[in-house]
């Protein structure tokens, strides 16, 4: 039996539970318990001996992950609290507890990631990565060139400014935009800022994950290839 001692909030990060800061976070709000004794910041456990318990439940290490793409449906909303709204986990019948990654739109269609390991959760929406994902836009009506262009270099909205950004024009009213951050309505408000309205809008990548020909409302689990590549990222970083 393993006797050696962990600090808490790496045993936390290690058994998939949360990240480190996080954990710092559960600890510091009294949420966490080590044999049934509030836990303390800088408290170390002996693994496979000390009971910790997360929110009066017992915190297990978690071995299987897993993870899934879907094409999430309109009016669907991408949390996992309980609310009058059919929430996107409710959608996969999968055994394991998961968790999307962000937190998106309920009025548009896009690539969402679903997972239980929290360490591609805490890689992928931190902000300092520059994670790229890309995004099909329609309008209501034609954009001209230097409109683009502008979307393309930066945009003021109310008190910040926009990354640069990747777009390619795919016909009149339609265009691939790729960016590095994620504001609430981030786009919507963008094409606003130049006069015009999104009529469609889909995420169609996440990093190397790609929509491809997923319909709407159907999900997968990622590749052994599209784990590795993503995987790779993560251990680059």
């Amino acid at each position: 039996m393993n006797q050696e001692k962990v600090r808490l909030q790496k045993y936390m990060s290690q058994a998939w539970i949360c990240s480190r800061r996080k954990a710092e976070i559960y600890i510091a709000d009294w949420l966490v318990k080590i044999n049934g004794v509030t836990a303390k910041i800088g408290q170390s456990i002996v693994v496979w001996v000390d009971k910790i318990t997360l929110e009066d439940k017992l915190v297990k290490e978690q071995k299987n992950m897993v993870y899934y793409k879907m094409n999430k449906p309109r009016w669907i909303v991408t949390t996992c609290a309980q609310a009058e709204e059919q929430n996107i986990v409710d959608l996969l019948n999968v055994e394991q507890r998961i968790f999307p990654i962000w937190r998106l739109d309920k009025e548009t269609t896009w690539l969402i990631l679903l997972t239980n390991d929290w360490r591609l959760w805490n890689y992928l929406i931190h902000p300092r990565y520059n994670h790229e994902k890309e995004y099909m836009v329609e309008t209501y009506d034609f954009i001209e060139e230097f409109d683009l262009k502008k979307m393309e270099e930066w945009i003021f909205m109310l008190w910040w400014k926009t990354k640069r950004s990747k777009i390619k024009r795919l016909n009149d009213k339609k265009f691939l935009i790729t960016l590095t951050e994620w504001k609430n309505r981030q786009i919507r408000r963008m094409v606003e800022k130049i006069w015009h309205r999104v009529k469609k809008l889909k995420r169609v990548r996440i990093e190397n994950i790609l929509l491809w020909n997923l319909e709407v409302w159907e999900y997968k689990t990622l590749t052994k290839f599209e784990k590795d590549e993503l995987f790779k990222k993560i251990w680059i970083e």
